[in-house]
């Protein structure tokens, strides 16, 4: 490292925390020159005027803009010194040492200069408190949220998660995806509310569904597994707002055979793209409430059951996609511009969506939003099972 770019380091500071975590309202190191750059102006500014009037007081702006520019909390006393030297060499060179005026300059830059390094000092303690809240956040997020790997048994898989908090990397939104012996199953859903309440209750979610996933042979009853459960989270742990806590979500197995079940309870229909670019919307003639509205017991959702071929894509989203407006609050038309992002692979196809509605919103987005997209691409040679029992539905 040259000797430029080791004191420009020392400057700035590194980012403190995890690699992964980034500072924030961290300045570029250009703007380090800043307070000097001031001081310069303000010198030359004196020296160069003719009027009887010196500019020596606007040197205690100096460190001020240091504890600005810098996150080291040495870097506002370093230029506080240097402009007291500016300071007085500026009075000895008007002859003003003795005057009122630069004795309350240099009171005034060794006040600023005190208050910009308290500033900053705890500017760097608040940034890495949350440094810390963001690891534990970004853990919290791998140990829910697991990483869908791009192969699951018959299907090619990706997920897409944004928070919308600013600053967390886990909200209410839940996903999973697992290969079981009935076949691969995911489970896309959202829990209402935010905060950690709804993390809770996710967690509850969707430890049941890893579960239930591999023991009932039946989707519908996963769905009564995950009604038993969540309902069991919510009044042991003396769950606030028990009584409108509720989840809304949806269930896919794909088979062996190709053959799909999706058990709907209150959640966005998924949406189902094939080969000739048309998007057919998976809705359920009969519709069901959200888990957490009916008691347990009575949870016995309807199964739609689909024939995939090779190649088909089945798109599960949260609301937080299909309610995201722009500035004249028109809703983000997801079954539009589906067809449109579909090149490539499903990583490929979710990060153009979700670029997308980020161009639609044009801000950041006010809700949670995941998508999981599954790709029917069974492996030759596969096993084959006989066809389950019920209407298929071609769509």
């Amino acid at each position: 490292m040259s000797a430029t770019g080791w004191f420009r380091d020392r400057l700035a500071g590194p980012t403190r925390g995890p690699a992964t975590v980034r500072a924030t309202g961290t300045w570029p190191r250009t703007a380090l020159a800043l307070p000097f750059i001031g001081m310069a102006l303000v010198v030359c500014l004196d020296y160069f005027s003719t009027i009887e009037v010196t500019v020596e007081p606007a040197l205690t702006a100096v460190p001020a803009l240091a504890a600005i520019v810098s996150r080291r909390v040495w870097y506002p006393i370093l230029t506080g010194v240097l402009a007291e030297c500016a300071a007085f060499a500026m009075a000895a060179y008007n002859d003003v040492l003795g005057e009122s005026v630069h004795s309350a300059t240099v009171f005034a830059i060794a006040l600023v200069t005190a208050i910009s390094w308290v500033s900053a000092t705890l500017r760097v303690r608040q940034e890495q408190a949350l440094a810390d809240a963001q690891l534990v956040a970004e853990i919290a997020r791998r140990v829910l949220l697991r990483s869908v790997p791009d192969r699951v048994g018959t299907v090619r898989a990706a997920v897409h998660y944004a928070a919308a908090a600013a600053h967390a990397r886990i909200g209410g939104d839940l996903y999973e995806v697992v290969n079981t012996r009935h076949g691969v199953r995911a489970v896309v859903g959202d829990v209402r509310g935010k905060g950690l309440s709804a993390v809770e209750t996710a967690a509850a979610v969707l430890g049941a569904f890893r579960e239930a996933a591999h023991q009932e042979p039946a989707l519908e009853k996963v769905a009564g597994w995950l009604a038993v459960s969540l309902d069991r989270a919510l009044h042991e742990n003396d769950h606030p707002g028990v009584e409108e806590e509720f989840v809304t979500l949806v269930l896919i197995g794909v088979g062996h055979d190709g053959v799909a079940e999706i058990v709907n309870c209150g959640h966005p229909a998924p949406l189902l793209l094939r080969g000739d670019g048309v998007v057919r919307v998976l809705e359920l003639e009969e519709t069901v409430p959200p888990l957490g509205v009916l008691d347990p017991a009575e949870v016995a959702p309807p199964v739609q059951r689909v024939l995939f071929e090779p190649g088909d894509r089945v798109l599960l989203f949260t609301d937080g996609v299909i309610e995201a407006r722009d500035r004249a609050g028109l809703f983000y038309p997801l079954a539009e511009r589906l067809p449109g992002c579909a090149e490539g692979g499903p990583v490929d196809v979710l990060q153009r969506l979700h670029a997308d509605v980020v161009r639609h919103v044009g801000r950041q987005l006010g809700d949670d939003a995941a998508m999981l997209l599954l790709q029917y691409e069974p492996t030759p040679g596969g096993s084959q099972l006989p066809h389950q029992n019920g209407r298929l539905a071609r769509q």
